[in-house]
């Protein structure tokens, strides 16, 4: 069964880089937001079956919540690993990050100069 945390789990593992993720994740965010105001909207309408129904979704929505929490910290985890990663290799191969930093620059100025 398809629950919303494991298709949270399944497009955030899916998207391809930090952009595409921080994208997702503020996808999710606003899907949230509405339908928390849905829920809100429907406070004062009755009914078992209504009620039993906005207790689901508020447990999803919790669940939603947590799983949203626990992407960001790992993301932001794996974010400061690459971070550290790149300075520690900066800072012992000083002359070839220069190198490449030097590369990307010419590459990127022969691209621009073509447009």
């Amino acid at each position: 069964m398809n629950t919303p945390e494991a298709s949270i789990r399944k497009a955030a593992e899916s998207a391809g880089n930090g952009a595409s993720q921080d994208q997702l994740i503020a996808d999710f965010k606003v899907v949230v937001a509405d339908a928390e105001a849905l829920l809100r909207a429907t406070a004062n309408q009755g009914g078992q079956k209504l009620d039993e129904v906005r207790a689901k979704a508020r447990e999803s929505l919790h669940a939603i919540n947590l799983r949203m929490t626990e992407l960001e910290q790992a993301m932001m985890a794996k974010t400061r690993e690459a971070a550290q990663a790149a300075d520690t290799y900066v800072h012992d191969n000083p002359w070839k990050a220069v190198g490449v930093a030097g590369g990307l620059g010419l590459l990127v100025g022969l691209l621009l100069r073509r447009r």
